[in-house]
């Protein structure tokens, strides 16, 4: 029979546990919810198309109205793959603190933002497509910045567990990398409009996949690391 101070000290053990992972549940509850809701902003602002004061009919407001259509389409993308980096992100994070919560947050507010650009774009595509563009992207800088800063936090105050660590410092230098990419993206949008989309597909695509993105770029790195060993 095990001593009763044993088992005390196991079953606060385990309570230490259960409060780890129903705050980092509790987060993702949360944050799951916002993005749900930024999506239906997005729907929303495209549904005030069938709004249209003129006698027009359907196929003709929809045709008139495909920029908005398009915007949609890449807000909708760019908050599904938000949501798919926050849930590999968090997936990693076993304990929460505070400035972890308003880090957090910080994301989420760029998240529910997204709306506004998008319906910028969906608005200026044809007027002042570049301009339009560029409002679009600066909330890409904002979103990678956020993305950034959980992940960096997570990393330096040891949220993340020891086996994970050497991995997930692959993960969160995809969003450092990203932060230059944005911006440089981001300011190309005044001189071409071409260009930045084709760019911007790349991202998407880079982001889609995180995983995969940290674990090539972990590869990179251990390669590098015995490349140096030899020299």
């Amino acid at each position: 029979m095990e001593p009763l101070s044993e088992i005390n000290f196991k079953l606060v053990e385990h309570k230490k546990e259960s409060n780890n992972t129903k705050e980092t549940t509790r987060i993702e509850v949360f944050s799951d919810g916002v993005f749900a809701i930024a999506i239906t902003l997005l729907v929303l602002e495209l549904i005030q198309t069938l709004h249209s004061q003129t006698s027009d009919g359907l196929l003709k407001i929809f045709s008139d109205h495909w920029q908005s259509f398009l915007a949609f389409s890449i807000g909708f993308i760019t908050i599904l793959v938000c949501w798919i980096n926050h849930h590999v992100a968090f997936e990693y994070i076993k304990k929460v603190d505070t400035n972890l919560m308003w880090i957090n947050g910080l994301l989420l507010f760029v998240v529910t933002l997204t709306p506004f650009p998008t319906a910028v774009l969906a608005g200026y595509l044809q007027k002042e497509s570049g301009t339009a563009l560029a409002i679009f992207g600066f909330n890409y800088i904002l979103i990678s910045v956020a993305a950034d800063s959980i992940c960096t936090y997570a990393y330096n105050h040891h949220l993340i567990e020891e086996e994970h660590r050497k991995y997930y410092y692959s993960y969160k230098k995809i969003y450092r990398y990203a932060i230059f990419y944005t911006v440089i993206v981001f300011f190309i949008c005044f001189v071409s409009v071409v260009i930045p989309v084709f760019l911007y597909i790349i991202l998407f695509a880079a982001f889609a996949a995180p995983k995969k993105s940290a674990s090539t770029l972990n590869k990179i790195r251990l390669a590098r690391k015995k490349d140096n060993l030899k020299h």
